[in-house]
């Protein structure tokens, strides 16, 4: 985890064979959701609000793409750790 002036960050790797599809991303835009701070993520130059399920599909993220999850404000740090465990998970996914 990276700490800056604008929150937290971590890249992490998408690991589920379907890559970010319409379920794994309303799982992100739900947890994320669950939080005050503000949740971004970035894939190659395309950074999206995570709350966002329009913005999540954007990113297009593919098995084996790495994204960048970004949080700021309150529980910014929680937010982080949930969301990357949701994605290193798998999103309960093969």
């Amino acid at each position: 985890m990276t700490a800056s002036a604008n929150g937290v960050e971590r890249t992490v790797r998408i690991r589920n064979k379907l890559g970010l599809h319409a379920r794994p991303a309303a799982e992100f835009v739900k947890t994320a959701s669950r939080f005050e701070a503000d949740v971004f993520v970035r894939k190659d130059s395309l950074e999206v609000n995570g709350k966002s399920i329009m913005g999540m599909m954007m990113l297009a993220a593919e098995y084996g793409s790495e994204i960048t999850i970004r949080a700021s404000g309150t529980d910014s740090e929680e937010a982080l750790n949930e969301l990357v465990q949701l994605v290193e998970g798998r999103f309960g996914e093969e």
